[in-house]
């Protein structure tokens, strides 16, 4: 995991990025693992940290790169 120590964001950039998470594990088929959920979650904080604002890009993005991340 990646260290997010640093990492500040605003009530309504928070809000943004768990909607985006919780759009994006609703997405993954039972059970659901966590490591999935963990490497969304990253890519979230990550995603968001560079600037996205959008839930809907934000949970694109993190479900394309779990995508990749499945096939290493």
């Amino acid at each position: 995991m990646q260290n997010f120590a640093n990492a500040a964001f605003s009530p309504d950039v928070i809000e943004v990025m768990t909607s985006a998470l919780k759009a994006a594990v609703a997405t993954l088929p039972e059970p659901v693992q966590s490591l999935h959920v963990n490497l969304l979650a990253e890519s979230i904080l990550r995603t968001a940290g560079g600037g996205e604002r959008e839930a809907a890009a934000l949970q694109r993005i993190a479900l394309i790169e779990l995508q990749l991340a499945c096939r290493e």
